[in-house]
């Protein structure tokens, strides 16, 4: 996969669209990652991103999808959950975690949903040398990309996981999912005090904004735990600051995102797309 980056698309009137909704919308990384992933496929796509108030998010997908040149739509806080009604195909990931991350139109007319925050977040941090398989780890947020990181967690071989959200029913909805892949390792509520934890993970929104609360306080972790956050913009938030000044090991939300392209690259079948004349475009599928 080539990353041309600071390659600007050149839009036309065959330029395919995707858009990623959000509410709000402008931290979102997806556009400046994908859209040099297109360029350096050769596709004749752009990625744009769409503020979908929560409140409107019918009437902004349900308008996408009659766009005739509208190929798929991603999706971040807070649709992810809502957004699976917007599609006919649901994933085995979709229903595991509850939620939806992607969408795009198939060759049939029908629009497919599938979840690439879990897989895209265990794929980073074993990247960053922090496998999850074996570890006891506490999640911070039950919510779409919550649900999706803990059904990731259990699958990728967690020793114990408790999930934590200020909402219970949140909480008590992912255990459900996950009653029977879990084994009884998935706990409700952080865990008891003074066991040993190996990550910690924020899964809340809590860090988008300078003035948002801690999601929990690293100085009350062990020596060696590891703090993760899916908060991509900022890249420093607050809580990753706070546990590098504590001497924790962090691990950055971007890593989630970036690991979750060539994902894209073949859900959204970005090489079948790409022009005759481009490199991309003359090689075998394998």
């Amino acid at each position: 996969m080539s990353h041309s980056a600071g390659v600007q698309p050149r839009i036309t009137g065959r330029t395919r669209l995707f858009a990623v909704l959000g509410d709000p919308v402008e931290q979102v990384r997806a556009p400046e990652l994908l859209n040099p992933v297109f360029a350096g496929l050769g596709v004749d796509a752009v990625l744009v991103p769409v503020h979908a108030p929560a409140d409107r998010l019918a009437e902004v997908v349900r308008g996408l999808q009659q766009a005739g040149n509208v190929d798929g739509l991603l999706v971040t806080v807070p649709h992810k959950a809502a957004a699976r009604d917007f599609a006919e195909v649901h994933s085995d990931a979709v229903r595991l975690a509850g939620g939806t991350n992607a969408l795009r139109r198939g060759a049939d007319g029908r629009w497919y949903a599938e979840n690439f925050d879990g897989a895209g977040f265990v794929a980073g941090l074993v990247a960053a040398g922090h496998s999850p398989a074996g570890k006891r780890v506490t999640l911070v947020g039950a919510g779409g990309a919550g649900g999706a990181i803990a059904a990731a967690l259990v699958l990728a071989g967690v020793a114990r996981l408790h999930v934590v959200d200020v909402d219970p029913e949140r909480v008590r909805t992912v255990l459900r999912r996950l009653s029977g892949h879990a084994d009884g390792r998935v706990h409700a509520g952080a865990p008891p005090a003074g066991a040993a934890v190996d990550l910690v993970v924020n899964a809340t929104p809590l860090g988008l904004r300078t003035d948002d609360p801690l999601p929990f306080d690293p100085a009350s972790l062990a020596p060696g735990t590891v703090v993760a956050d899916i908060v991509m913009t900022p890249r420093e938030t607050r809580l990753l600051r706070t546990a590098a000044a504590h001497g924790l090991p962090v691990h950055h939300g971007d890593h989630m995102l970036t690991h979750q392209l060539r994902m894209y690259e073949h859900f959204f079948a970005l090489h079948r797309n790409a022009r005759p004349d481009h490199p991309a475009g003359q090689r075998s599928e394998g």
